[in-house]
């Protein structure tokens, strides 16, 4: 008796921890999805071109999107890449050029017209507000008739357009928490970089810039930092059909990056990882990626990747 009374004592003591082990694995969480990046759109400057979408990034954390500037073109992006235009909860622009906000109202038209029925909320330099409010207006008609003839929501109350206009913590979530700082880009003031900071990583998105002191500490050992960046020699022909073309040479010396300066941007931010985006020239004459590498190498020892769109890093 004994013998089967300990035995009993021990197969029930083996039972309960079983039961105590089920009932912790159950309760551990899963672990949180890598947080995603993704280049929409790598070609720097107004005009299309045939090989570089408009700027545009997109950040994904727990199927969540954020997305960062707005060029021509970046919802057929954000699908290309395989995106639901309804994982859309809140949109960025760095500043008011219209490579960079062309298609900000239409993302959020096309996302609506797709699978969005939950709130959006947008920040950005004014006149973010009131650009909203006339983007809604210019599409009046087709959003009432799509209201009436389709039973979507209103879209107004879904968007909600924040204006910053300085420097600091411009939201946090359960996913991300996003800095912004003042970057030099004249004469467009004022023009911000993003920080985003999640569970796994920090990505900063430098927004068009010249060399920024503000930029380099809001990018303090980031895992990766996304830049603008010109090739000097190749600026030449990139105007040499432009009627304006002293001016427009000035505003990108003044307003923008070079490849050297980039690299030296991203040393002393000591960031691990710089990607090149919003490439000046974008289209013609087309460089090949090594031509880029090449350039910035000399300034920046860690891990450089060339952009291209639909890029996943």
């Amino acid at each position: 008796m004994p013998i089967d009374l300990n035995r009993r004592r021990l197969l029930a003591a083996g039972a309960a921890l079983g039961l105590a082990s089920i009932g912790s694995f159950a309760q551990t969480p899963a672990p949180a999805k890598k947080t995603r990046l993704i280049l929409l759109g790598t070609g720097g400057g107004p005009t299309p071109k045939k090989n570089r979408s408009a700027p545009a990034q997109v950040i994904v954390v727990n199927d969540v999107a954020y997305v960062i500037d707005c060029g021509n073109g970046v919802a057929r992006q954000f699908v290309t890449a395989g995106l639901k235009l309804g994982s859309i909860r809140d949109v960025f622009i760095t500043h008011h050029h219209s490579d960079h906000n062309a298609d900000y109202g239409n993302l959020l038209l096309l996302a609506w017209a797709s699978d969005l029925t939950h709130r959006v909320d947008t920040y950005g330099p004014p006149p973010l507000e009131r650009m909203t409010r006339q983007f809604l207006e210019l599409n009046d008609y087709d959003i009432q008739t799509r209201i009436v003839d389709e039973g979507r929501p209103p879209l107004a109350p879904l968007i909600h357009a924040h204006e910053i206009s300085a420097a600091g913590l411009v939201m946090q979530d359960d996913n991300v928490k996003v800095t912004a700082t003042l970057v030099q880009h004249p004469p467009v003031v004022p023009a911000f970089a993003y920080r985003f900071d999640t569970a796994d990583r920090s990505i900063v998105i430098s927004g068009d810039t010249a060399p920024s002191d503000n930029l380099i500490q809001l990018a303090q050992g980031a895992d990766v930092l996304v830049h603008e960046v010109m090739y000097m020699p190749a600026l030449e022909k990139l105007i040499a059909s432009e009627t304006n073309a002293t001016r427009l040479k000035e505003h990108l010396l003044a307003a923008h990056s070079s490849a050297e300066q980039v690299g030296k941007v991203a040393t002393a931010a000591k960031v691990k990882t710089l990607v090149l985006s919003h490439f000046v020239p974008g289209g013609y004459p087309f460089l090949e990626d090594h031509v880029w590498l090449d350039a910035v190498r000399p300034y920046f020892a860690g891990e450089i990747i060339v952009g291209r769109d639909l890029m996943e890093i």
